[in-house]
């Protein structure tokens, strides 16, 4: 259910008087009431008049089960004026779609399926407040290509009006009044700018790209009308024109995988990371829709999106008909989820822990802040905690994380998440309360942030030690006295080396020149804001058979092993890693079963460049259907099918995600790695 809003008026949120808890269930009340005890300083604050209520006789509260912050671990409260910027309550956010309207992107077919589903699918599904009638955001909309052109869709107009900047050097928005405006009342007017954009720009030649004064124009209209928000930007190409945020082409993908690969990871610019800062402070987040037929930097411009906790999603070589229906439901769900903004986020533990150091994509002015430009539902932030002092197993440990943001409807909120947990002193206990797949996500994103500043080598040493040295730890402190040649693996800890392994060869962390440079910075952006789910299924792939799909049920086959061994000729396959599907097809197939999915007599006959399988009048073909389907609904973006034949041209690219096998670039065999951890481990505890 969703938290509940908890509304104290005036009085605002209770707090700790000392260090600024939020009340939650493990406040103790004191002298009949009238204090509580914080539980992550100890201080003793007064309880406000009117939040008094008197104690049962075993200490607690007598309203404690009709106020959430009492009885729950997460709820929200709404927050007062002292909670917003200089005391003034925000106005509701604004969406701002930037239109590229250079020659590739007409040519695509692009423009034409923005403005024609625009309206359709996308702006119907703007987010609202569980119960309203319609949602609040407000709407803009620009085109560009090396000049800007802004439109004014005021609901008074018959016609929409465009004004064109071309001063790119100090960019500013020609117009307040009527640039963001409610759906329902300019609708019409709405209507009419989309289906004119693609006639307007039909004939477009306009090869050359700005990019930095569409961020700066996006964000002086928001400053200007004093809303928070996020800008959709759908981009074509390298902004290589004369402007702030010009790139130059530095491509050289062969640098991948050497001592030399950062100079082409970190970005050549810090403009994009310094605008991005400025984007934050006015509440603008950014999301870029990439659709690049050559390099574009994502190095570089993926910083405006890493710090204002932004999206981004690539289309490469991007076709209207084949990846159209891809990126409008990615942009859907972008749009339709649950979201919030100008977001602060803050961690307060009890004494022993503390929180010091933070992963993902947001931006941090100080060392406690983390200050998110707008947050969603499959926004992540993983933090390492430290344990610096005594803890007592009588007391346990005891994390706040609250998030102070403005909801879609425009109000400032405060939403908590408390969490109590055990203390033990024995490393038995420990072992045996391990969560492998928390520690795989951070091993991974600690990875990225070393590929930053270390060599390939150094990365894949550091996780292969620290696995070594945490499945050592076990064996001398843990596990019965057994003979030297045996390697000996806690029980939830079984499976540290086969992932651990995994994210060494991941593409994020060790793709070569196999793979396009923007292509590595896009996953290591991925999975530096990855939850857990979804590391779990991007570094060891879900592997379906559905060859021999019960017809009669609903749920999914048994899952396999990642190894080519797993795979009969006979058979067909379908493979996810929660970015990209691929179904494989076995060349000694059943014809029937054949003709059943694809419609054609033989293996040889199916058509592996169409992106879809269409869905045929019978029950093997439905079920197979509603299986796809039923994966993508598990995942947050939409998985494009690529269908391989077993020894065609894509099959050595389908091997390298059976993670179980040597990978590319000398990756090794899940065995070998394990034989080499177990050495590893031998040298420590010699």
């Amino acid at each position: 259910q969703p938290p509940p809003l908890v509304d104290l008026g005036e009085l605002g949120p209770v707090r700790c008087k000392r260090c600024k808890a939020y009340m939650n269930p493990f406040m103790q009340f004191i002298d009949g009431g009238r204090r509580f005890q914080c539980v992550f300083c100890s201080a003793a604050t007064d309880v406000p008049n009117e939040y008094f209520a008197h104690l049962d006789h075993t200490g607690r509260r007598s309203d404690c089960y009709n106020r959430a912050e009492l009885c729950l671990g997460t709820y929200e409260f709404v927050a007062t004026k002292d909670y917003c910027k200089n005391g003034v309550p925000p106005k509701e956010p604004a969406f701002i779609f930037m239109i590229d309207v250079s020659y590739n992107s007409v040519k695509s077919g692009l423009v034409e399926l923005i403005c024609d589903k625009l309206k359709s699918e996308i702006l119907v599904n703007l987010p609202k407040e569980a119960n309203a009638d319609e949602s609040e955001i407000r709407v803009g909309f620009v085109t560009y290509h090396k000049e800007l052109h802004f439109y004014n869709v005021k609901s008074s107009l018959t016609q929409p009006q465009m004004m064109v900047v071309s001063d790119l050097e100090d960019m500013f928005v020609p117009l307040v009044d009527g640039f963001l405006v409610k759906l329902s009342e300019s609708e019409a007017v709405i209507d009419s700018l989309l289906s004119q954009i693609p006639q307007l720009f039909a004939e477009s030649k306009e090869t050359e790209l700005v990019l930095g004064p569409v961020i700066q124009a996006g964000l002086d209209a928001l400053r200007s009308a004093e809303r928070a928000g996020r800008l959709y930007i759908f981009h074509t190409g390298l902004p290589t024109a004369e402007a702030p945020g010009k790139l130059k082409n530095r491509d050289d993908r062969k640098l991948l995988g050497t001592e030399k690969e950062k100079t082409i990871l970190t970005p050549q610019t810090p403009f994009y990371s310094k605008l991005g800062t400025e984007c934050v402070a006015a509440g603008c987040s950014v999301d870029l829709f990439l659709f690049p037929n050559q390099y574009i930097d994502v190095a570089t411009i993926s910083d405006i999106s890493r710090v204002t906790a932004g999206n981004i999603y690539k289309y490469s070589y991007f076709q209207a008909d084949v990846d159209g229906e891809r990126f409008i439901e990615d942009l859907k769900t972008s749009v339709k989820r649950s979201q919030a903004f100008d977001a602060i986020l803050r961690v307060r533990t009890s004494t022993g822990i503390r929180p010091v150091d933070f992963y993902g994509n947001f931006y941090m002015a100080n060392t406690t802040d983390v200050e998110m430009a707008s947050i969603d539902s499959d926004s992540t932030v993983c933090l390492e905690v430290k344990h610096d002092d005594k803890l007592s197993e009588a007391e346990g440990a005891y994390i706040q994380v609250a998030v102070l943001y403005t909801s879609v409807t425009g109000q400032r909120r405060l939403r908590c998440q408390n969490l109590s947990l055990n203390c033990c002193s024995q490393m038995a206990d420990l072992f045996r309360s391990c969560e492998l797949d928390v520690l795989i996500n951070f091993f991974a994103k600690q990875a990225i942030r070393t590929c930053l500043n270390a060599n390939p080598k150094q990365v894949k040493e550091h996780i292969t030690n620290e696995v070594a040295q945490i499945l050592a730890c076990y064996r001398k402190n843990c596990a019965n006295p057994s003979s030297a040649g045996q390697l000996v693996l806690p029980e939830c800890m079984k499976l540290l080396p086969l992932y651990a392994n995994c994210v060494i060869k991941s593409d994020s962390i060790s793709g070569g020149s196999e793979i396009t440079t923007d292509n590595r910075s896009y996953l290591m952006h991925l999975v530096n804001g990855m939850d857990v789910k979804m590391t779990n299924v991007f570094f060891y792939p879900r592997l379906l058979p559905v060859h021999n799909l019960d017809l009669e049920s609903s749920e999914f086959p048994v899952a396999l092993r990642c190894s080519i061994e797993r795979l009969e000729d006979s058979g067909i396959y379908i493979l996810e890693n929660g970015l990209s599907m691929f179904l494989w097809v076995g060349l000694n197939v059943n014809p029937v079963l054949i003709q059943q999915i694809f419609g054609v007599p033989s293996a040889a006959q199916i058509d592996i460049d169409k992106a879809q399988l269409l869905q045929l009048d019978n029950p093997v073909s439905r079920r197979l259907c509603e299986l796809i389907a039923k994966i993508r609904e598990q995942r947050s973006r939409y998985l494009k099918l690529t269908i391989v034949r077993q020894r065609d041209k894509l099959q050595p690219w389908f091997d390298h995600f059976l993670v179980e096998d040597k990978g590319m670039n000398g990756g090794s065999s899940y065995v070998d790695f394990l034989c080499h951890i177990h050495k590893e481990i031998r040298s420590i505890l010699s």
